[in-house]
């Protein structure tokens, strides 16, 4: 199946996808928002997706693709398995297993239909200057116009209501976003340009050293704060493992965050989650016993010998967005 839906899949979804990661989202991203007329973004959600997904029409999207019943029969025989909790056999007609095997196929087939051949339409005969990303069921479109925007959004409402799914009110949001944005909002006497958050980065309006527009990606606090609260449970549960044991498994979790977090000009942010895992260590071993005074000074050592450095994974967003490309349709 996944041989079949790659050949039909557009250009602008990402997820679960041979050769596509969310880092290339990302930069498909940036780099449409930096290249493109885009005033606005629109940054949604959809809620729920994978527990409101109809069976009725998943079903209907297959059997349009696929002429092999038997497959199609195999497929309805595992949405009908449901979920085994506990010992108890919860069966549903709505909704996929999220984590599941075949679940981010299906969840990526049905938003084809759904959202991604609509929004194609609609962008080539409405919209102009636009930019569109997906991954899974969070999406971000850019607009030239306030006006496009909301027309968007209606009528995009309208068409996830007909598949009996809707945008999560909470998590969808149109914003002023672009190289004018900051220029804008200070001729009106408003402040700086909103920023909006996606895959795990916080997307700034910003300028380089020479003065020109980029789109500055950083890591977000929420996921910040959340990892830092993960690591601090789970060092209390090590507490009196020994020094080298507890270092080396703090050197993969940074290692980690690193390669994903590493992108340009994302250092400092980098570099401060490293030290906040130092300082988070250092108090756990210092209660270890009372008697215990572990100096800064020495938990340095243990920082400089088991702590990666922090540096730049990943290449500037066009580099390597024009090299996936190769010359073709950044948006096809």
């Amino acid at each position: 199946m996944n041989a079949i839906y790659e050949t039909d899949f557009l250009g602008f979804s990402y997820e679960f996808r041979p050769g596509r990661s969310p880092h290339h989202a990302l930069d498909a991203l940036a780099v449409g928002i930096w290249g493109k007329k885009v005033n606005w973004v629109l940054d949604g959600d959809i809620r729920g997706f994978f527990d409101t997904l109809d069976h009725g029409w998943l079903v209907k999207f297959i059997e349009h693709r696929l002429g092999d019943l038997r497959v199609v029969r195999l497929i309805q025989k595992w949405l009908r398995a449901g979920v085994l909790e506990d010992g108890k056999r919860t069966i549903s007609e709505m909704g996929t297993v999220q984590g599941g095997s075949i679940s981010p196929l299906l969840a990526n087939v049905y938003l084809h239909y759904v959202f991604d051949l609509w929004v194609q339409r609609w962008r080539q005969k409405q919209a102009r200057g636009d930019v569109v990303v997906r991954f899974v069921d969070d999406f971000v479109v850019g607009f030239e116009h306030r006006e496009e925007a909301e027309k968007f959004l209606t009528e995009l409402r309208q068409r996830l209501a007909g598949f009996g799914l809707e945008v999560h009110p909470d998590k969808t949001r149109l914003i002023e976003f672009g190289r004018h944005a900051a220029k804008n909002r200070q001729e009106r006497g408003e402040g700086k340009p909103e920023t909006f958050n996606f895959l795990g980065f916080t997307h700034i309006c910003a300028k380089t050293s020479q003065g020109r527009f980029t789109v500055l990606r950083q890591t977000m606090r929420q996921r910040w704060q959340a990892k830092l609260q993960q690591l601090k449970v789970e060092l209390k549960r090590r507490m009196h493992l020994p020094v080298p044991e507890v270092g080396s498994y703090l050197r993969t979790v940074i290692l980690g965050h690193i390669h994903y977090y590493g992108v340009p000009m994302n250092s400092e942010r980098i570099r401060a989650f490293g030290w906040a895992v130092g300082c988070l260590w250092w108090r756990i071993l210092r209660r270890r016993s009372q008697n215990n005074r572990l100096s800064w000074e020495c938990m340095e050592r243990y920082i400089n010998r088991w702590f990666p450095p922090a540096r730049v994974c990943h290449p500037y967003p066009l580099a390597r967005f024009d090299a996936m490309t190769q010359g073709r349709s950044r948006m096809r």
